[in-house]
C-alpha cells in the first residue's frame, strides 16, 4: 500500500485541478480522508479476520462499490455532498486508494469489483513500493517507498493539477474586460 499520506495526494490535486467552484475546501478535506479511509480495513486483523477474508485488508473497503456506498451515506448526513459533482468526486476519492494499491510491487491485490467478484487485482505494472508499517517506515524502505511515490503519484498529481488551475486561472483572465 502507499502511505496514508500518499493516498490523500490524488484527491487534493483532483480538487486544485476542478478548482474550489466545484470542490470546496472542506469537500477536499473529506476527499482526502475519505481515501484513507479504506485502510481502516487493518483493524480486522484484531478480530481474527485475515488478510485475504473478503472484509480483509484490501477487501470490500477497496473497492469501487463500497466507495459509492460511503460516498452516498455521506450525502444522507452532509449537505455539501448532495450534488452530482460532491458524490463523484468523494467516491473518485475513496476509489483511487484501492487503484493506487493495485499498483503496489507486494501485498495481496486489491478486491476492487466487489461484490461481484472477490478476485484480488494487480495492476499490469506495480512500480509503487509496498509501503512497510510500524516502525519499518523509519528505515531505508520506507524511504524507497517515499522516492517511488513521489516519482509515480505526487510528481504527476502535482503537474496535472497546476496545469488545470494555470488554465483556469488564464481563462478567468481572459473573461475579464481588458483581461
Amino acid at each position: 500500500m502507499p502511505t496514508i499520506f500518499t493516498h490523500a495526494v490524488v484527491p487534493l490535486a483532483i480538487a486544485v485541478a476542478a478548482g474550489s467552484g466545484r470542490i470546496s475546501p472542506k469537500l477536499a478535506i473529506a476527499g482526502a480522508a475519505f481515501a484513507v479511509l479504506p485502510d481502516a480495513d487493518v483493524a480486522a486483523f484484531k478480530f481474527g479476520i485475515e488478510y485475504a477474508d473478503t472484509w480483509g485488508h484490501r477487501g470490500a473497503t477497496h473497492s469501487f462499490v463500497f466507495a459509492a456506498l460511503c460516498a452516498g451515506a455521506l450525502a444522507l448526513v452532509w449537505k455539501e455532498a448532495r450534488n452530482l459533482w460532491a458524490f463523484a468526486f468523494l467516491t473518485i476519492a475513496m476509489a483511487s486508494h484501492g487503484l493506487l494499491d493495485t499498483l503496489t510491487d507486494g501485498g495481496l491485490g486489491a478486491a476492487l469489483y466487489w461484490p461481484f467478484d472477490n478476485s484480488r487485482i494487480f495492476a499490469p505494472e506495480t512500480p509503487i513500493r509496498v509501503s512497510p508499517i510500524g516502525r519499518g517506515f523509519l528505515s531505508m524502505r520506507g524511504l524507497e517507498t517515499l522516492v517511488s511515490e513521489f516519482k509515480w503519484i505526487w510528481a504527476p498529481s502535482i503537474a496535472v493539477s497546476l496545469c488545470f488551475w494555470a488554465v483556469r486561472r488564464k481563462n478567468a483572465g481572459a473573461a475579464r474586460p481588458g483581461g
